[in-house]
């Protein structure tokens, strides 16, 4: 067990020390603001204050966990043995960064409280953040920060008992459209007809109406290939289906449709399916819910995770709408075009909301890898050069690797045969 003192206990500083050391270092922790119960202590203590008590390990505490909502705070990067750190403690310090603070800033996502200008999508634009603009951005570093601060502690503490981690990888498969040309109703398909010969798309002309003759022809219909590929890989995987109703960024097959229906039915038979929210559904909780009970009531079992279409979260308001949507898991957290680690881990961890100052009942899966983050890359080498990279760092750490590829692009024709690089992924980062 590892006793904690500091001078005063708060939300933040219960939040960020439970995580840290319990969820991702395995560490058994208590804290406490007792002196003479931190002097007796004879076992692994830390002291995370101003002053050090006597000459145990001391990290000497930055404001930011004893303090409540959002100030503008300064912040210096600085080089901790290669890896990028804040918030720097002084010589006095067993370790030269203030990593709790560092990492409460990145995980509770507090830069994305502070005044900035949305994307298009209302998103958090990533050149904002400070992992981009320091070139971090593809480094768990809160991960990487928390084993050496346990490197650190063995060597003082060798008889410190924690729980070794195992290396995990999850693929999820986002399904917004579900089918290229199949099961989209008279009109639609109609109108998608007319609209190819007009710009003299005779390919996607003859490809249509033979998938009105034969729908197992659609491109977008790999389901049981993707099945079948993620069972002899033994692979972890989730299928996010949007059961929404039409709309300008929301283009799914009709949710009446008891094609598309038994089409869900079956995946959820041998995969997680759970809900990919629609574009309006992110502003319009009503909307949320109602999505949710409906794709429960195809699948006949709750629906506890969610990941948003675009993959839009504003800080806070996303959270409480789907805590307030009876959701438990979320897997919307990380960057369409860029590559990485939006919250600095790669461990799932508890929503803080620091406008309430508490820990929020939802867990925030956070992926690395958008699909749309590799289409730019100019060839598969760059692409496995930065997957392999990551992947490095994510064995470090013994951490989880979440990826996001889409049927649509899978199934597709693109400069890259999309579905190849899918098969190397789970045979290379599935281990």
């Amino acid at each position: 067990m590892l006793l904690i003192y500091t001078h005063k206990i708060t939300p933040r500083f219960t939040y960020i020390m439970k995580h840290l050391f319990g969820k991702i270092l395995g560490v058994e922790v208590t804290l406490t603001t007792k002196v003479e119960d931190f002097i007796k202590h004879s076992g692994a203590k830390i002291t995370y204050s101003k002053q050090p008590l006597q000459n145990e390990f001391f990290i000497r505490s930055n404001d930011l966990l004893y303090q409540q909502g959002i100030t503008d705070l300064e912040i210096n990067i600085g080089d901790w043995d290669g890896t990028p750190c804040f918030f720097a403690t002084g010589e006095r310090s067993n370790i030269p960064f203030d990593v709790f603070a560092a990492s409460f800033y990145l995980i509770s996502r507090y830069e994305e409280y502070l005044p900035h200008v949305k994307d298009e999508h209302g998103r958090y634009p990533v050149k904002d953040s400070l992992a981009y603009k320091y070139n971090f951005l593809e480094q768990p570093v809160v991960d990487i920060w928390m084993y050496k601060v346990l490197d650190a502690l063995l060597v003082q503490f060798p008889d410190l008992v924690y729980k070794k981690r195992a290396y995990q990888y999850t693929s999820i498969i986002d399904v917004t459209t579900s089918h290229c040309y199949a099961h989209r109703g008279i009109m639609r398909s109609l109108g998608g007809l007319f609209l190819d010969v007009f710009t003299l798309k005779f390919k996607r002309v003859f490809q249509r109406v033979s998938v009105w003759f034969n729908p197992k022809k659609d491109p977008y219909n790999n389901f049981d290939y993707l099945i079948n590929l993620h069972k002899a890989n033994t692979v972890k995987s989730m299928f996010f289906f949007q059961f929404a109703n039409y709309s300008t960024f929301d283009k799914n097959v009709s949710t009446t449709n008891n094609k598309f229906k038994y089409l869900i039915k079956s995946v959820a038979d041998y995969s997680v399916v759970s809900l990919a929210a629609s574009y309006n559904s992110f502003s319009n909780l009503e909307i949320l819910k109602e999505e949710k009970r409906k794709l429960a009531a195809v699948i006949n079992r709750p629906i506890k995770y969610v990941r948003f279409r675009y993959n839009r979260v504003e800080i806070p308001a996303t959270y409480k709408a789907l805590v307030d949507a009876d959701f438990r898991e979320d897997f919307t957290m990380g960057y369409t075009h860029c590559m990485g680690f939006r919250a600095g881990t790669c461990s799932p961890f508890s929503f803080y909301d620091i406008h309430l100052e508490s820990q929020q009942p939802i867990k925030i899966h956070p992926f690395a890898v958008h699909n749309y983050s590799l289409i730019t890359l100019k060839n598969e080498k760059a692409i496995f050069k930065k997957l392999d990279a990551l992947y490095h760092q994510l064995h470090k750490v013994n951490g989880t690797l979440v990826t996001i590829f889409s049927n649509e692009l899978l199934g597709g024709k693109q400069r890259f045969n999309w579905m190849n690089i899918y098969e190397t992924i789970l045979k290379k980062y599935n281990v």
